[in-house]
Parts: C-alpha cells; structure tokens; sequence
C-alpha cells in the first residue's frame, strides 16, 4: 500500500528565525542528566539480559550478561574493541559476529541513554521545523552522521522531537539499514529520574519502508498508520 502522505517539511510550523539545534539538543541532555553521564555506572535489565555501562571522561565499558542453555556469557565492548567471555574464559569469536554483537550492545545502550550521545564527534543536527503532537509543541531535529567516525551505520537517519518547553525526548523516528533494515518510531512513555539521570521506556512502531520515509512518520503516527511491534522496558535501573 502506498502512503499518501506529505512530506514533513508541509507539516512543520513556519517560524522566522531557526533555533539553533545544538542549542536545543544540549538542554535536552542536561534535562535528562548532562554531566552526569559523564562519570557514572549505569546498570539495567532488558528482555532477560543484565547491562552495564561505565564512563569516566572519554574511557567507557559497555557489558552484557545473559545465560544462555548451559552457559553465562559476558560480553565486553570498551575503548579498545570487543570480546567476550563464557563462563568467565575469554572466548574466540570470528570478526564478522564479533562486529554484530558489539553492534547489539551499543544500539540498547545508546537508546537506554538518550538523548545522550547525540553531541558525538560524529553527529550532524538539523532543524527542521515545529510541530504539535497531542496538542504539545515540538522542535524536530534531524540526526545524520558522517562518515568518519560515524561507525557502519552513518548512513541512518534520526529525527528527535525535543519538547518545546521541557525539553524532554518525547518521540524518536529512523530509518536504518544494518539487519535487514527498517523504519521505526518510539514514544516515550514512563518517564523517571534516577539518581539524577533520566530513563524513559518506549512503544516501538514500525511503518513500510519500501513506502514511507522517515519524514513522514508522525503523519502516520497522527494517522494511526504505524503497527505496534514492542515495547522497549527498562527494569531494576540502578545509577551510581
């Protein structure tokens, strides 16, 4: 079925002058905790797998823990690469599964932590316009990457609806293309502050990518065109 539907630039609201992106996604960390990502250790459960992540300055860990029918695996993703272990003895693991398992790590713990990371090294910001969504105000903010730096997956594409006033992550929308590919939307729900950083847990929406495009997800979302695939639930969040 072919979506007829306007691009995103048709449904912003016009204004005279263009915030500044940066400007907006630097409130938006500091209102889920700025600084304090920084230094912390950070500890979650998510669909029966234990996460950890640790940052000092520019040095961070990323780890998982889950077991599997005989065994307990910890896998390891730092500064200096991946590795993983298996009942505690550090296992072999060929190049291209050690590229998608580091991948996996990242991508929940990135989401975990958002908006957090988005003022990497790496990371380019648009704005793109105001909107409303269930009669609240909204920057839209466009996230692209470059390609040095920006990993295997520079060619994905982000928007971020930042509130206008609270400057909270309410909704995040992309298009991907590692496994297969995809279109995404998550609304934020369950919002709660944790020794001083913020976590929130998402419904996860998926459109046809072969006709949408990510612009024109929250049209599908006021439409009630999105399928409901998951909910992104983060459980015994612990900071330190």
């Amino acid at each position: 079925m072919k979506y007829l539907l306007p691009v995103l630039s048709m449904l912003v609201i016009a204004c005279s002058s263009n915030p500044d992106p940066q400007r907006i996604i630097d409130r938006a960390i500091e209102t889920a905790g700025g600084k304090k990502f920084e230094r912390s250790t950070i500890a979650f459960d998510f669909r029966n797998r234990h996460y950890i992540t640790h940052r000092d300055g520019g040095k961070y860990s990323h780890e998982r823990v889950f077991n599997d029918s005989t065994n307990t695996i910890h896998d390891y993703l730092t500064n200096d690469g991946f590795h993983r272990e298996i009942n505690g003895e550090k296992a072999s693991v060929p190049d291209t599964m050690a590229v998608k398992y580091a991948r996996s790590v990242n991508s929940t713990i990135y989401f975990a932590l958002l908006p957090y990371g988005l003022n990497d090294a790496a990371v380019k910001k648009k704005f793109l316009g105001k909107t409303t969504i269930n009669d609240q105000p909204y920057f839209i903010i466009e996230i692209t990457f470059a390609q040095e730096g920006g990993g295997e997956d520079f060619n994905d594409v982000f928007l971020y609806w930042i509130h206008e006033q609270n400057y909270t992550m309410d909704y995040v929308a992309y298009l991907y293309f590692t496994d297969g590919g995809g279109l995404r939307l998550r609304k934020a729900y369950n919002p709660r502050m944790i020794n001083g950083i913020l976590f929130q847990d998402y419904i996860n929406y998926a459109a046809n990518a072969d006709s949408a495009t990510v612009y024109q997800m929250e049209a599908l979302y006021k439409q009630n065109l999105l399928e409901e695939l998951s909910r992104i639930e983060l459980e015994n969040i612990t900071v330190n």
